[in-house]
C-alpha cells in the first residue's frame, strides 16, 4: 500500500489535501454530500478545483478493532481506469492519509 495523499479536516466536515503520484500533483477537496438521494449515494463528492473527480463512501473495516474509513473512487479522462483508494484518519490528529493498494 502507498500513501498518495495527506489531508486535513475542514470546517464543513470535509477534507482538503494533495494527491501526489509520479504523474499527479493536485489539490483536492472532499465535500460532504448533504443531498444524498439514497443510502447508497456517496457521503462525499471529490473535487479538483471546480471539476468533480470522484466520490467517497463511509465504510468500517472488519476485525477485532473495527476502524472507520472512506472508500474512495477517483476518475479522470486521463486515467486508463478509475483509481480505488481509502482515506484513513490518523489517530489523535485532524489528519488523514489517502492510501492506494495496487492489488484492488
Amino acid at each position: 500500500m502507498s500513501v498518495i495523499g495527506v489531508f486535513a479536516r475542514t470546517k464543513d466536515g470535509g477534507w482538503t489535501g494533495t494527491i501526489r503520484t509520479l504523474l499527479v500533483n493536485v489539490q483536492v477537496k472532499f465535500v460532504p454530500n448533504d443531498n444524498q438521494p439514497s443510502e447508497a449515494a456517496p457521503a462525499y463528492r471529490i473535487f479538483a478545483g471546480r471539476c468533480e473527480i470522484g466520490a467517497a463512501w463511509c465504510r468500517q473495516s472488519a476485525g477485532a478493532q473495527p476502524r472507520e474509513y472512506l472508500s474512495v473512487r477517483l476518475t479522470d479522462p486521463t486515467l486508463s481506469a478509475p483509481i480505488s483508494a481509502a482515506l484513513f484518519a490518523v489517530d489523535g490528529r485532524e489528519e488523514a492519509h489517502l492510501v492506494w493498494d495496487e492489488k484492488r
